[in-house]
């Protein structure tokens, strides 16, 4: 596994797509953070990094899918798939491998934008005024958020044969699995059954962690979505061979 994660993770570093995607990403949301009116941190009134754990979901929409993209569908164009198969490492080593190798490249989105909680942190009046346990909350959400989107990447790059479809697939689904279940709750009202479709989705976890509340369900929740959709990858490899 580590040898395909190894590969995976060095190939990507010394491509042109990895930068470019992080660095559109981190663009994005300091415009949003910074400069957008009403949006920006000045304009707020308080010290917060609302912004950033309201955007950020929607920008991996199209991150993520642009990084888990080539996981396997570059290996079915170039030809590698097969002998890639072949090699004496089982299917769930070469999933686990691609899945770590393009997460690990999410983080690395992810990591800098602590310099905008350092930063809000030593703008708040008095210093360190802002909600850091909710600030905690969300970036662990955020992860959690990466780490499903990544799982989804993966098995939508198992399923297509380009690139490009790869990756169309892969922002449906995440968009569907995003907000999906809490639209779908919406049109029945407050009962039971909305309160129980709404907590099929990963918006109603999110939101959740984003109050700070570290909730083993919510946990729970995150890790069950990500091995049922990396279960789904393995079966879908599996017919291929």
């Amino acid at each position: 596994m580590w040898a395909v994660f190894h590969k995976e993770f060095h190939s990507f570093l010394h491509s042109l797509i990895a930068y470019l995607v992080i660095g559109v990403f981190l663009f994005s949301i300091s415009f949003f953070m910074w400069i957008i009116p009403e949006e920006n941190v000045f304009d707020g009134g308080y010290a917060h990094l609302d912004t950033l754990f309201s955007i950020a979901p929607y920008m991996f929409l199209f991150l993520i899918p642009a990084l888990t993209m080539r996981s396997f569908s570059e290996e079915k164009k170039t030809g590698t798939y097969e002998l890639l198969i072949t090699k004496p490492i089982s299917e769930i080593q070469i999933i686990l491998g691609k899945y770590f190798a393009c997460f690990a490249l999410a983080l690395l989105a992810i990591i800098p934008t602590i310099i905008y909680f350092i930063s809000v942190y030593y703008m708040a009046d008095p210093i360190g005024n802002i909600d850091t346990p909710g600030i905690i909350g969300s970036y662990i959400g955020l992860i959690f958020l990466a780490a499903i989107f990544t799982s989804i990447g993966i098995l939508a790059s198992a399923i297509a044969d380009n690139q490009i479809t790869a990756f169309i697939i892969a922002i449906l689904t995440c968009y569907l699995v995003y907000t999906g279940f809490g639209s779908l709750a919406s049109v029945f009202g407050n009962g039971n059954m909305a309160n129980f479709i709404e907590k099929l989705g990963i918006i109603y976890h999110y939101n959740y962690l984003s109050r700070g509340l570290i909730d083993s369900r919510d946990i729970l929740y995150f890790f069950s979505v990500i091995f049922s959709v990396l279960s789904i990858t393995f079966l879908v490899i599996k017919e291929k061979l």
